[in-house]
């Protein structure tokens, strides 16, 4: 990507309201008032009972993680083609970009298996909500392991080492990131009521065979619903979640379904867009409770004064309009067979989904917003 192409583009990072919590002057005094709007909302005892949440909460900062000991990037024409440095990222004060990870650990490893892979970002220039996913056989450079599928980032270092994939192969900035895994994730479902989906027959023959294949239910027809809005309970939103189709004769069932990992990824990012949905008739006091509820549930390292910053502002995010985008983008990839790692997606033109990727979440081009000029900036993890 060229200087003058990078000038063009949007300088990305964090929301300002949160980057401002960073700044050593003032900070006690923005944190009080950022705070003030949960206060009035609380009673003390209330209160209280929410920073308690807060210190409960499984806060994992991965910034000094020394994990991945050789995070040596490839040079620069083996992953940007055009000698952009690697530690050229995107960023701008007014997009905040967290990584969401689903993480799938039945085996008690150090690091789990991710197939969820989803960048959320909260856009305060065009006021949108984008969910960004990222196919997890797209053939990607790993620092310090060489070229394999990107989810293998998340099994060989976890959220640190995917994170730094991402930035090192798509050149855009992530902020925070935030790890559930399975058994929260029910659990997190759960404690919001359940959720309704708009569901076809196949994915509910699916939630169906799989819910009676793991013995979580003695019926086979858990869903007995016509297709159309039904509602999940957090296991079956799981299962829905992780629907990529049923090959017929796959572990002996009699059922044949369609579908696969682009069509995982849809379902993921439709399930969130759902639950963004689901809120945006909740009050403050609701989503404070919403965030006690949960909050222990997830890993992540945004910070305590982010949340409350972020919670204080949900109201607001929550008007915005949600977008949705995958990586690789359509016509920019292919399926190669002959690799290391087996069959996988391989970006055809690097250049032009970095690109398209940058445009997705910065709208390069908008002359409608003066804020949308960003550029690269040097930046280590």
């Amino acid at each position: 990507m060229s200087n003058q192409t990078k000038g063009n583009l949007v300088d990305i990072s964090s929301n300002t309201q949160v980057l401002n919590l960073y700044k050593k002057r003032g900070r006690i005094k923005r944190i009080v008032c950022i705070a003030l709007s949960v206060i009035f909302l609380l009673s003390g005892s209330g209160f209280v009972y929410y920073y308690s949440v807060l210190n409960s909460m499984n806060y994992v900062d991965i910034s000094n993680d020394n994990d991945n000991t050789d995070s040596t990037l490839p040079s620069s024409s083996d992953v940007f083609g055009n000698g952009t440095s690697s530690n050229d990222l995107l960023q701008n004060s007014k997009v905040l970009n967290v990584m969401l990870f689903g993480e799938d650990n039945n085996h008690g490893d150090k690091y789990g298996r991710t197939d969820t892979m989803i960048m959320l970002s909260i856009d305060n220039i065009h006021k949108k909500i984008k969910l960004t996913s990222f196919q997890r056989d797209t053939y990607v450079y790993i620092p310090g392991n060489g070229y394999d599928k990107i989810n293998a980032s998340y099994t060989l270092g976890g959220a640190k080492l995917s994170i730094q994939t991402i930035e090192a192969n798509f050149g855009i900035k992530i902020d925070r990131y935030a790890v559930v895994d399975f058994e929260s994730f029910i659990k997190i479902i759960d404690t919001l009521g359940g959720i309704d989906m708009e569901v076809t027959q196949d994915e509910i023959d699916y939630i169906n065979y799989q819910m009676y294949k793991n013995d979580q239910t003695d019926t086979a027809t858990t869903i007995t619903d016509a297709p159309g809005n039904v509602h999940l309970n957090g296991q079956e939103a799981l299962w829905y979640a992780r629907d990529r189709g049923l090959t017929k004769g796959e572990d002996d069932n009699e059922i044949g379904i369609d579908g696969d990992d682009w069509d995982r990824t849809s379902r993921q990012r439709k399930l969130l867009e759902t639950l963004f949905d689901s809120m945006k008739s909740a009050d403050l006091g609701q989503i404070v409770s919403i965030v006690s509820s949960i909050g222990p549930l997830i890993t992540t390292n945004l910070k305590k004064d982010e949340i409350t910053a972020l919670v204080s502002n949900a109201l607001t995010y929550l008007k915005y309009d949600v977008e949705q985008y995958y990586v690789p983008e359509e016509g920019l990839w292919y399926y190669d067979d002959d690799t290391p790692s087996g069959s996988v997606i391989r970006i055809a033109d690097m250049e032009k989904q970095r690109l398209a990727f940058a445009k997705f979440i910065y709208e390069v081009g908008d002359s409608s917003s003066n804020n949308g000029n960003a550029q690269a900036t040097t930046s280590s993890n």
